[in-house]
């Protein structure tokens, strides 16, 4: 069985183990303060034209999404957040378990644009209600859409513009920067957002992510937040050692280019074959609609999920590639979808 359910079912590259390896008994000093960590921090800080940049690593989503959005937060205010974000489905609540209510809108695409916020703010307008204050996105979203440079740019101007803070969970951001079409840069991340994070864990890494944040007001005392929240590795070099490697020779998108193309190609040859989509995703998630015969049938040598049902004879599935899916897994999909719609 190969399974396309995520992007996270391998390891790590070899280059990361090798390096985990290489610095295994060297000591160094804890809670990201060792020189693999802080080295990290200033490719990132080259990486996105930010001197200043304040830069976290921590070890997964669901925890740099919740420390981020409940340090940025004050008691009553809310966050504003698509009804498919990752947020507003698939992490337990965490968010609203900090105290803070999520706002959340419809959007057929999956990202959020400014006329889909201003009826929030009109809504709840006094101190009898939440105040809106945070926009959350992730780039990609949850249906493999991608926010372009002008896209982004717009929201940007208008959250400035309505004091409202802009923060992207980068889970899957290099899939995001790996697609030529939406002309986005790291230090197009920093100049248009508060805050973002580059996701490691879905693109090579063992496990973490490296919190950016642009808003110097932000960053006070950013790291006693980690801390209370439980995200202050004592082995920090665990993550530092990763990010520095990633961003090494230009690899987290080399990687990311790799899952990009895979799905990419696997899209292109199910059209050929005569297969719809459920949403048009240049990442690498792709959710094609399939006979649901058809899908039973694939079942039984592929593991994926049933995304959405479309119709009584057909469902939407979503097909992840990663960074270190083999071209010969694709074929053998594409080779047993050929077969199961005969």
């Amino acid at each position: 069985m190969y399974s396309f359910k995520n992007d996270y079912g391998e390891g790590a590259h070899p280059r990361i183990l090798e390096a985990l390896l290489k610095y295994n008994t060297t000591q160094e000093e804890g809670y990201g303060l060792d020189r693999h960590s802080q080295n990290a921090i200033s490719i990132i800080r080259d990486l996105v034209g930010g001197p200043e940049a304040d830069v976290h690593f921590l070890s997964g989503g669901t925890q740099t999404n919740l420390i981020a959005i409940s340090s940025f937060l004050r008691p009553h205010e809310a966050c504003i957040s698509a009804i498919s974000g990752h947020i507003a489905t698939h992490e337990a609540g965490a968010i609203e378990a900090t105290g803070h209510k999520l706002l959340c809108v419809n959007s057929d695409t999956g990202k959020i644009h400014p006329e889909l916020i201003e009826p929030v703010l009109a809504e709840h307008h006094f101190e009898h209600m939440v105040k809106p204050r945070l926009v959350y996105i992730s780039n990609p979203t949850e249906l493999g859409t991608v926010y372009s440079k002008s896209e982004l740019e717009t929201l940007h101007a208008y959250c400035r513009s309505r004091n409202l803070l802009l923060y992207v969970d980068g889970a899957r951001l290099g899939a995001a920067l790996a697609c030529r079409n939406a002309n986005l840069t790291l230090k197009d991340m920093y100049n248009l957002t508060d805050a973002f994070f580059i996701g490691g864990t879905k693109l090579g890494a063992l496990l973490g992510e490296a919190m950016v944040i642009a808003n110097k007001q932000l960053g006070d005392d950013f790291r006693y937040l980690i801390k209370q929240r439980g995200g202050l590795l004592a082995k920090g070099r665990i993550l530092g050692i990763q990010f520095e490697e990633l961003l090494k020779d230009n690899l987290y998108l080399q990687l990311a280019e790799h899952a990009n193309s895979m799905a990419n190609y696997l899209a292109e040859q199910l059209a050929k074959a005569g297969c719809t989509f459920w949403r048009d995703s240049p990442t690498n998630q792709i959710f094609p609609v399939i006979d649901n015969q058809v899908i039973e049938k694939l079942s039984q040598d592929f593991e994926f999920y049933i995304w959405s049902a479309i119709d009584e004879n057909h469902s939407a599935i979503r097909l992840v590639t990663s960074w270190a899916t083999p071209q010969e897994a694709v074929e053998g999909f594409l080779q047993g979808y050929r077969k199961a719609v005969v």
